[in-house]
């Protein structure tokens, strides 16, 4: 390549002869003053700065991790430290300051991982803008210095994966998913904005798969009413769950059989139950007892003096009162009833129980607002009265409490039966002195040493859970529906066994929530209880009560007697056990 340099211009006082060469400029370079080449001074200082470098990093880590405050330094680190800021010093002037820092970065990033056994070799890579060879810098020749410091083990970062697209049925359709995909359109908002359910459903259901890049293959989305749960029962919903649907029975209880639906995905429940209910039926059937019905809610308010809490207390506690505020509280529904108040005081602090009766509705919004009716009316004789929340935790909703199992809340009911001798032996395998034995050392006295509140009993909360998903209640408030206390005695003269079971706190309805959903609606029609009763106000609802205490009844009877003939883990074996392979069940 052929390089053309322009001439400098000579003094006019020089002037060259016709003979004399022309004079060679004299430019001293910086590395002149070098007492070494300067590729040796190059490769001193690098060999310098990474190995001082290492080492005080090694030793930071390792103070880390002794828990040595990071000042106490010793000697060698000490110059260590100066000969670090020597090479620092030199590497700035010679080759920058961004020079510097990519190369200690990388040097952090590499000793404070030196627990992996990976080894890498680091070269100096070469100036691409000066087009040097790797081998220089600058063009002034660096060695190349190979430095080992042991490296972990990369760790593979998950990329996140592809977004699953599924083309949309419009043009239209697929502009709104990709507006939910980018956040212009919030999701919450689609059922509104489209004024369709369904098609909200559908396209909720597509953003997501996108932006998750998660499908949604097998949660159905077709063969469901979204315009039912519109604002009462689910928010933002992208499909819905299959439970399978077993009956248990005939249960025979005061005098009427019921099939009782239950959803579960618990192998053996269901049979288990409908064996129990086979042995209660061949006795001549249960009987069930409603013993309470209220449901309860309790605000929290605060005052300036523990005195001032005391006396609205009393206050509510005057029998000349109470008329006043069941007037008051009676305003919020036709069906509300107000039955009691119970107070409990801590501190400036007062807990108002109010219980109610609430037809057949489970009731907790009824209760509610004849709960916020009653707090406006004390306001105005108790003006310093501080409402903190419309629930103070003394309800107690959807939390084992005391207050539930000793008070009760929603349907107090019991339930018993007489079984006879020959069925004990024929239908359950057992006998009636091992079930009695087995009652008192596993459901009372175990439940006594583990400590259980309300807990005094096999699996209520097995037979409650699977009825409230089939008629459509809140399954949270299994919680304290599944309080209960199951007794069993040796009768007419030791041959037969008294069976029974206290639940003191069972919350369902028959309207509202859950109830109206097709699925639901149906299981409650199939035990006579759908919707409101005609004939007397709540009736379905306490029937239904009835009905979960009489199947528990029957749960009960029939675990306890697979325990006590040690068929349990048998029966488990056999009936709750899937065929397929789970090794090739990918997540």
């Amino acid at each position: 390549m052929d390089v053309r340099r322009r001439q400098a211009k000579m003094p006019q006082s020089v002037k060259i002869g016709a003979g004399d060469s022309p004079m060679k400029p004299n430019n001293p370079k910086p590395s002149d003053a070098l007492p070494l080449p300067l590729s040796l001074t190059n490769g001193l200082f690098f060999t310098m700065f990474f190995s001082v470098m290492y080492f005080l990093l090694t030793r930071w880590r390792e103070k880390i991790r002794n828990s040595t405050p990071l000042h106490v330094v010793t000697l060698s680190e000490l110059a260590a430290s100066v000969s670090l800021l020597a090479s620092i010093i030199y590497l700035i002037g010679f080759f920058g300051i961004d020079f510097v820092q990519s190369v200690i970065y990388r040097s952090n990033e590499d000793a404070w991982d030196v627990e992996e056994e990976e080894n890498e070799k680091f070269i100096i890579e070469e100036d691409s803008r000066m087009g040097a060879s790797p081998a220089t810098t600058l063009g002034c020749a660096v060695p190349v210095i190979p430095l080992i410091p042991q490296q972990p083990t990369k760790v593979p970062v998950t990329e996140k994966p592809a977004p699953i697209i599924t083309p949309q049925s419009s043009e239209e359709d697929e502009q709104i998913v990709n507006s939910v995909v980018e956040g212009k359109v919030p999701s919450y908002s689609l059922e509104s904005k489209l004024g369709d359910c369904k098609r909200a459903a559908s396209i909720r259901r597509e953003a997501l798969q996108r932006i998750t890049g998660k499908s949604l293959e097998g949660l159905p989305l077709e063969g469901f009413d979204y315009e039912s749960i519109l604002g009462q029962c689910c928010e933002m919903p992208v499909g819905y769950v299959q439970i399978p649907v077993g009956i248990a029975g005939p249960l025979l209880l005061n005098g009427t059989e019921f099939m009782v639906p239950m959803a579960t995905t618990e192998g053996c429940l269901v049979a288990s139950t409908n064996r129990g209910c086979k042995a209660i039926y061949a006795s001549g059937g249960a009987t069930g007892t409603l013993l309470k019905d209220g449901m309860t809610r309790a605000p929290v308010v605060r005052f300036e003096t523990a005195k001032r809490a005391a006396e609205l207390k009393l206050y509510l506690e005057n029998p000349v009162n109470y008329e006043t505020i069941s007037v008051v509280f009676n305003k919020s529904s036709r069906f509300a009833k107000l039955q009691g108040i119970h107070c409990a005081i801590a501190g400036k602090n007062l807990y108002i129980r109010f219980n109610s009766s609430t037809g057949d509705a489970m009731g907790m919004n009824m209760v509610s607002k004849g709960v916020q009716n009653v707090l406006d009316f004390l306001g105005n004789d108790f003006p310093d009265m501080d409402v903190i929340g419309i629930s103070g935790n003394f309800c107690s909703d959807k939390k084992p409490a005391a207050v539930n199992w000793i008070e009760g809340r929603g349907k107090s009911v019991v339930c018993e039966a007489i079984i006879k001798e020959e069925i004990v032996k024929k239908v359950l395998k057992t006998n009636v002195a091992a079930l009695v034995e087995l009652n008192m050392l596993k459901n009372l006295t175990g439940s006594a040493i583990a400590g259980a509140l309300g807990g005094f009993n096999a699996h209520a909360s097995n037979i409650v859970s699977a009825v409230y998903i089939a008629t459509g209640q809140d399954p949270a408030q299994n919680i304290e529906s599944s309080h209960c206390i199951t007794m069993m005695e040796a009768v007419n003269d030791g041959k037969d066994l008294h069976i029974s079971v206290t639940m003191p706190s069972i919350e369902v309805g028959t309207v509202g929530g859950g109830t109206q959903l097709s699925s639901q609606s149906a299981c409650l029609n199939l035990l006579g209880v759908k919707g409101a009763s005609k004939e007397s106000a709540g009736a379905n609802a306490r029937l239904l009560a009835t009905i979960v205490a009489g199947s528990v009844l029957a749960g009960e009877l029939s675990l306890m007697s697979a325990i006590a003939a040690g068929q349990l883990v048998k029966s488990h074996m056999k009936y709750n056990r899937s065929s397929k392979d789970v090794t090739k069940i990918s997540s």
